[in-house]
């Protein structure tokens, strides 16, 4: 019997085999990191390239026995590009009262090179965040690259992955108490990547503990239905509704109980959540309790793709990570 679960992952692989991409990887003196750059060229998933001091690169992998035979090194010091991307990068930053020689320093850090070899189009994406923690490496992206056009807010989404099925959670791991125009970015970047990655048609579910007025006009329930009215006003293509309570938008025979009129007609796929706290706990229950392999979380709404990882991730992760980065990289 096929498994949507292993079959998904296939594809992903595959797809990413097909493109052959080039992914920046910054975090160079982790040993995880050198692990999944060899597994990335040997499966040929994608070309890896390592960031950061060659010397250093190679004395820490001659120490651990690792072999990075074949794998490019873009080394930050001694690049033909260190000038240009300098000056791009003061270009980018003058107005915040960066000067060149702050720039010409600012390009040797390994996440920054890398973001602007990202910018410049020298790499197809960047996976950092085993050694990095997430703010630098969103700043780095926020620094090089910038946000994708028509969305003002980086945040994130987790494929949570099941034998039959695929959904998708946001935002589960940056913003922790979103806006109205927060929360629509999230929902309109999610639904976007869902379509992309798993090749299904999104449908987002705006969720509150309240489904369509019966927790009363609070704080959260009116940022809910003011969000849900602006995707669709910014995205009329997207098929979304809320607020809704997650059975109100997920189990069709509660919809059409509680929520009769949704066009999502308990068949959601992607749930947005109204705050942090709730998207974090919802794909951890969703995890530990209901068995879901977790991908993520996958940051988004930047204008290329540079990816946050959990520094307690593993290689594999970072070949994922890798993976959807590749795809990611086809907007």
């Amino acid at each position: 019997m096929s498994n949507v679960q292993d079959d998904f992952f296939d594809s992903l692989k595959q797809q990413a085999r097909a493109l052959k991409r080039r992914i920046a990887l910054p975090d160079t003196l982790d040993e995880r990191t050198l692990e999944a750059a060899l597994e990335l060229q040997r499966l040929e998933f994608a070309h890896p390239v390592l960031v950061g001091d060659t010397v250093a690169i190679q004395a820490f992998a001659a120490e651990r026995g690792i072999r990075l035979d074949g794998v490019e090194i873009a080394d930050v010091h001694h690049s033909e590009h260190n000038e240009r991307f300098a000056t791009a990068f003061y270009e980018r930053r003058k107005h915040k009262g960066m000067t060149i020689e702050a720039a010409r320093k600012a390009v040797v850090n390994p996440l920054t090179f890398a973001g602007m070899m990202l910018h410049e189009g020298l790499v197809h994406g960047c996976v950092a965040g085993s050694i990095a923690s997430t703010g630098d490496v969103i700043r780095a992206g926020l620094q090089t690259i910038g946000t994708a056009h028509g969305i003002k807010s980086v945040s994130s989404f987790f494929l949570m992955t099941f034998p039959d099925k695929v959904l998708g959670y946001a935002d589960c791991a940056v913003i922790p108490e979103p806006n109205v125009e927060q929360l629509a970015d999230i929902a309109i970047a999610t639904a976007e990547n869902f379509a992309l990655l798993t090749g299904v048609v999104p449908c987002v579910a705006m969720l509150s503990f309240s489904t369509k007025g019966s927790g009363g006009d609070t704080a959260s329930t009116l940022s809910v239905r003011e969000a849900t009215a602006l995707v669709r006003s910014r995205k009329p293509d997207v098929l979304v509704d809320g607020e809704l309570q997650f059975d109100a938008a997920f189990v069709p025979s509660v919809a059409a109980r509680k929520a009769p009129d949704s066009p999502l007609q308990g068949g959601a796929n992607v749930f947005v959540f109204p705050d942090l706290n709730a998207g974090n706990i919802s794909y951890k229950i969703t995890q530990r309790l209901g068995g879901a392999l977790a991908i993520g979380p996958v940051v988004q709404g930047l204008q290329k793709p540079y990816l946050d990882l959990s520094r307690g991730c593993s290689t594999t992760d970072i070949v994922m990570n890798a993976v959807i980065a590749s795809l990611m990289s086809t907007k």
